[in-house]
């Protein structure tokens, strides 16, 4: 696999929809394109950060995610992340995290029954010294599209979740009956993060926003250093 110069891979699943999106988001703010691994690799040879994209992946059969979670490049992935590897799941990619166990929770049918495609506002968190209001902005408009993205946990995980501060995102007029209106958290490690809203689908000026450049921001700015970027050997 050729890493482009750019140690961030953006894994591909049957039904991914999103991951070009996110190609081209990373090439915006790095200068250089992230790699596109297929889903039946079974390696991410060395990476930094490794993103989950949104789609449909299996077309969503069984439930969203289910499938995915057996990908062979999925054995990699959590060993990368049981290691502190750098990974982000957005919509599809955050169902796949937590069907895979890397992210609590479950995200289930939206309780309005509609599939939701609406450009939505939300709360920054005071997560960690990453994710958090004075790096990202108190308040983002995302576009969100999906069907299940009504976050679940049982009351002793979710009252964890919360004093631990991994919520990163809350919906500001819920729009799938998520509880406690998140929209998106991270593990208690602080290196694998999930979200149902598009920041790759809010980096242009003919995008509803410009508000999901400071957060795939957040998960860039460690790999921007000449440390972490290298030059390709072809």
């Amino acid at each position: 696999m050729s890493l482009s110069a750019l140690r961030v891979a953006v894994i591909v699943f049957p039904g991914s929809n999103c991951d070009r999106d996110m190609m081209v988001a990373i090439e915006k703010l790095a200068g250089r394109r992230p790699a596109l691994v297929w889903h039946k690799e079974t390696s991410l040879d060395p990476v930094y950060l490794a993103i989950m994209p949104g789609g449909f992946s299996y077309g969503d059969y069984l439930r969203c995610g289910a499938i995915a979670r057996f990908s062979p490049i999925m054995n990699d992935l959590k060993s990368f992340a049981e290691q502190g590897g750098q990974v982000l799941g957005i919509c599809n990619g955050f169902q796949i995290l937590c069907e895979a166990g890397l992210l609590p929770g479950a995200l289930i049918r939206n309780d309005c029954l509609e599939f939701r495609c609406v450009n939505q506002k939300v709360k920054v968190e005071d997560s960690n010294d990453r994710f958090n209001s004075d790096e990202i902005g108190k308040e983002l408009t995302l576009p969100i599209a999906h069907g299940e993205g009504n976050y679940r946990l049982k009351e002793d995980a979710l009252a964890q979740l919360e004093s631990n501060g991994q919520v990163l995102l809350r919906y500001l007029g819920n729009p799938n009956g998520s509880i406690n209106d998140i929209a998106g958290i991270r593990n208690e490690a602080g290196n694998v993060y999930g979200m149902m809203p598009h920041p790759e689908r809010a980096v242009e000026t003919y995008h509803p926003s410009l508000d999901g450049l400071p957060i795939l921001k957040a998960f860039l700015k460690p790999i921007l250093s000449s440390s972490l970027v290298e030059v390709s050997a072809s």
